[in-house]
């Protein structure tokens, strides 16, 4: 089968035993419930020979969670939403973020939680045996509002399936969104879920110094297509702190003396909390510059077109602005602090401080241009602060705009936080 660029290989799937080890999950900040100790019970599923230079899918099945659905709430058909992490090792190291979809039957009061496959796709650089080994999971639930439970390993976990990969042909073709096995991860979005909210257990990006495909000028070039970059957010939300992965670009076309640059996103960093109308949802990113220049660049999107449905992710459109070099020589470009505006609630997302480049340009110095850390045409937003209108996602506001949020989702906001109790259910019943 073809996958994004690259060629996925899903012939020869070695199924290896189930895996099973102790977990600590941590229900959501807002039920107030302590964290639980179980056991999670996986499947590994990926082939069992490959070629360097092929890419590879990783199923994740969930045997057994180490959660259960306790006697508060009815948990509705596909309203729970997996994201996880594959631990690579052996002839290679890194993270695979893995992702499920948001579907599952309904689960009643007092059952055990069924979780949809997670699925990951690793791109295999260099010969030897490859182990896949089960981490880190979240589980989110998008009703009444979106709520996480944080899952990890707490005892050393067994390999869940291996991978012999050979010499031959070893291409130079990548998939988009996938983690290479080479010895660091560059990418991977695992995070619709991890998008609103779902925790993103890739960690910060590895890619090294990443750059555009060009030069910002030479030759008479005009356009300039920037490297996908996989940008581990760490957000500020009005129901709480969540992280969330998603691979962003920054492209440019040269425009006189400056450069009109596009933003772009291959998948959301949230899901929406509650219905939100059209023209609701208004994001904004500060471009963060490097090299010869410095500071940053706001670039910022239309409003929601069409109304979103709770639960369902809040797609980031092209953000796009206007960079006015301050500097003369090599300039970089990385993603920056992104703003979400939302029911006049605002949601702060920062990236790790080492985030990857984007795009390189050659930059010549213009008059009032960039250099210096002012924005051009903006203003930065740090994190959790309120970056203009709204209500920050900070200090004493945050229990109004929690409020406000149960309201317009027209379901006590406590219920949202008592989704998970996990096993043993009657322990934990009796220490309330």
């Amino acid at each position: 089968m073809l996958g994004g660029a690259g060629i996925l290989l899903a012939a020869s799937p070695a199924q290896a035993a189930d895996v099973s080890y102790k977990t600590e999950c941590i229900p959501p900040s807002i039920s107030g419930l302590p964290p639980v100790q179980g056991t999670t019970k996986v499947q590994l599923t990926a082939p069992a020979e490959a070629k360097v230079g092929d890419t590879v899918e990783v199923v994740w099945k969930t045997v057994e969670a180490a959660s259960s659905n306790p006697d508060v709430l009815d948990l509705e058909k596909d309203t729970v939403k997996p994201t996880g992490t594959v631990k690579v090792g052996g002839a290679a190291s890194g993270d695979l973020p893995m992702e499920g979809p948001r579907q599952n039957p309904p689960i009643p009061k007092n059952s055990p939680m069924v979780l949809p496959d997670m699925k990951g796709t690793l791109k295999l650089e260099k010969a030897g045996e490859i182990t896949l080994t089960p981490d880190a999971y979240n589980i989110n639930v998008s009703k009444p509002i979106s709520t996480d439970t944080k899952c990890s390993p707490k005892e050393t976990v067994q390999p869940g399936a291996t991978i012999k990969v050979t010499d031959g042909g070893g291409g130079t073709t990548t998939a988009g969104g996938t983690t290479t096995a080479g010895g660091t991860t560059v990418g991977g979005a695992a995070g619709g879920g991890a998008g609103a909210g779902g925790t993103d257990s890739g960690g910060t990006d590895s890619g090294g110094t990443t750059t555009g495909s060009s030069g910002g000028g030479n030759g008479g070039q005009t356009d300039f297509e920037g490297k996908e970059v996989s940008v581990a957010y760490a957000c500020k939300t009005p129901i709480g702190d969540k992280n969330a992965t998603s691979p962003v670009k920054i492209d440019a076309k040269k425009n006189g003396g400056s450069f009109d640059l596009t933003v772009k996103f291959s998948k959301s960093v949230m899901d929406s909390p509650a219905d939100i109308p059209a023209d609701s949802v208004k994001p904004s990113m500060e471009v963060k510059l490097g090299g010869a220049d410095k500071g940053t660049v706001h670039v910022e999107g239309p409003t929601n077109k069409e109304p979103i449905n709770s639960g369902d992710p809040i797609e980031i459109p092209d953000l796009t602005g206007t960079y006015k070099p301050g500097a003369s020589g090599r300039s970089t470009l990385s993603p920056g602090v992104l703003t979400v505006m939302a029911l006049g609630t605002t949601t702060t997302c920062t990236p790790p401080a080492g985030v990857a480049v984007s795009l390189e340009l050659d930059t010549a110095s213009q008059p009032g241009g960039a250099a210096g850390g002012a924005a051009t045409g903006g203003t930065a937003s740090a994190g959790g602060t309120d970056s203009g209108g709204g209500l920050a996602a900070t200090g004493a506001e945050d229990n109004g705009t929690l409020r406000a949020l149960g309201l317009v989702a027209g379901t006590a906001i406590l219920l949202g936080g008592a989704v998970f109790t996990f096993t043993p259910w009657r322990r934990l019943r009796g220490t309330r």
